[in-house]
């Protein structure tokens, strides 16, 4: 994605999460540089490989929606991710990972 301030394409790994048949983004480090890039470019490319592909995101704004997508990604990454969710897991209660949830930010993928 392009850098909101210097207008340069920025490069860095992310996990791209699939829930529900749609593709997500999550920022297990809460309100970071790339997610203040994402809300100012609303997009990007993902490379995977060779592949690349560019993207717009849009983000999940109600932490209610966001449960789900926590979840399943808590499932799917925790093992690399837990140390920024304080102790939340896949298998905490709804109402953790809902407290939880105004501190990562998702964005789901829409092309």
């Amino acid at each position: 994605m392009r850098g909101r301030k210097s207008g340069r394409m920025q490069r860095l790994p992310v996990n791209p999460h699939r829930h529900g048949g749609e593709q997500y983004l999550v920022s297990a480090r809460g309100h970071s540089q790339w997610v203040r890039n994402m809300r100012a470019a609303g997009g990007g490319e993902l490379r995977v490989g060779r592949r690349v592909r560019g993207f717009t995101a849009v983000e999940v704004v109600d932490d209610a929606a966001k449960l789900p997508v926590l979840r399943t990604y808590l499932k799917h990454w925790g093992w690399e991710v837990a140390g920024y969710f304080n102790g939340v897991t896949a298998k905490s209660s709804d109402e953790e990972i809902l407290a939880a949830a105004p501190d990562h930010p998702v964005f789901l993928i829409t092309r």
